[in-house]
């Protein structure tokens, strides 16, 4: 038996994390020598139990590594241990990283500059809305995007950063091919192609409710910092937030409306020390990350469309309002529209009250 086999027998047992994990490599000098130990040898380990080192026999025992092996090869699986050169520096940083991690995709050197961004699954438009605009606007500065796959704000997360074809990391609470929810499963594709799909635990393991707050350490392990959206008073994402403080990392919060129940979590956040943010240059600033990803050559945005472009012309540091941009340039009203949108979301113009537009900067 391979090393890297013996891990992934023992990672698949529960209550078996990282220190553990630690302990039986140090005293033993291999995973693959864990197996020819009895109970009794194993119990004199710190940390194994005798619960736990009955768990260790049984899996040894019962464990379909074969299965495991064929499916990690038919979907195109990368195993990183904790040792290995490409495990994601940011994670090996905090207190109990995974010791094996699952990977769909490339993980580049570049994601080491990611920010999370996570809050409710039951988020509001005007929630939704922030999401895919921050991780938009952080992805065309380069940003790597991370966040959970779930419902809600994280999606959005991932569709803002694959919009601006920037890169995006997903961590599940299941395995990998168990995509939950059902519905992402598109989204976890193209999240594949233009980024990673992360999780710690074996190929087929369900999304068991308490997966999710042990994922979320991930999530703020493989950032620079988390950015809580919209969040409940028992959200999901403030626990993200806590294990961000824990290990160290930057929380920011985006304030909502008062009265909103999505808002409550975010607001306390804030109350508690959080950075309150308005922008993507809060966040930027803050973090002391490069701003330079809006460059223009020639006086052309370098990422803009030719309808883009020419709305873009149009538009000066005097503002206009949109039916005479519509007259300039030809367009319906639902098309300019269109286009306004996106070049606010790329943060090159500004809408003033009364339909008027003006160019930033």
């Amino acid at each position: 038996m391979e090393e890297i086999e013996a891990l992934i027998i023992l990672n698949s047992i529960e209550g078996l994390g990282f220190r553990k994990l630690k302990c039986l490599k140090e005293k033993l000098g291999s995973f693959t020598r864990v197996f020819s130990q009895t109970e009794e040898d194993l119990v004199k380990i710190e940390g194994i139990t005798k619960n736990l080192a009955t768990k260790i026999k049984e899996a040894f025992r019962n464990f379909d590594l074969k299965k495991e092996l064929r499916l990690i090869k038919e979907n195109e699986i990368t195993l990183l241990s904790l040792e290995d050169r490409k495990y994601p520096e940011n994670l090996k940083e905090i207190y109990d990283p995974p010791y094996l991690l699952y990977l769909r995709g490339e993980f580049k050197e570049s994601d080491k500059n990611a920010l999370a961004i996570v809050g409710s699954r039951f988020a509001s438009y005007y929630g939704i809305s922030l999401a895919e605009k921050f991780s938009f606007l952080l992805a065309l500065r380069g940003i790597t995007i991370v966040s959970g796959l779930a419902r809600g704000i994280d999606t959005q997360a991932h569709r803002g950063a694959l919009k601006a074809k920037g890169r995006t990391l997903a961590v599940l609470g299941s395995g990998l091919i168990n995509i939950y929810p059902e519905e992402n499963k598109k989204l976890a594709e193209e999240i594949a192609q233009n980024g990673v799909l992360f999780s710690e635990f074996p190929m087929e393991t369900p999304p068991l409710k308490q997966n999710f707050p042990r994922r979320n350490r991930i999530i703020s392990g493989l950032s620079r910092g988390v950015v809580v959206v919209e969040a409940g008073e028992k959200s999901g994402a403030l626990i993200t937030a806590d294990f961000a403080l824990e290990q160290g990392r930057e929380v920011f919060a985006l304030p909502g409306k008062i009265d909103s129940p999505t808002s409550r979590g975010t607001h306390n956040l804030i109350k508690q020390g959080a950075k309150l943010v308005s922008s993507v240059e809060d966040i930027l600033e803050e973090l002391k990350l490069d701003t330079t990803g809006l460059k223009e050559e020639n006086n052309r945005p370098l990422f803009l469309e030719g309808r883009e472009q020419i709305v873009y012309t149009l538009l000066e540091d005097e503002p206009k309002h949109i039916d005479g941009i519509r007259k300039e340039t030809g367009f319906s009203l639902t098309e300019l529209s269109d286009i306004l949108l996106r070049l606010e979301l790329k943060g090159l113009i500004k809408q003033l009250p009364g339909k008027m537009f003006v160019r930033r900067g």
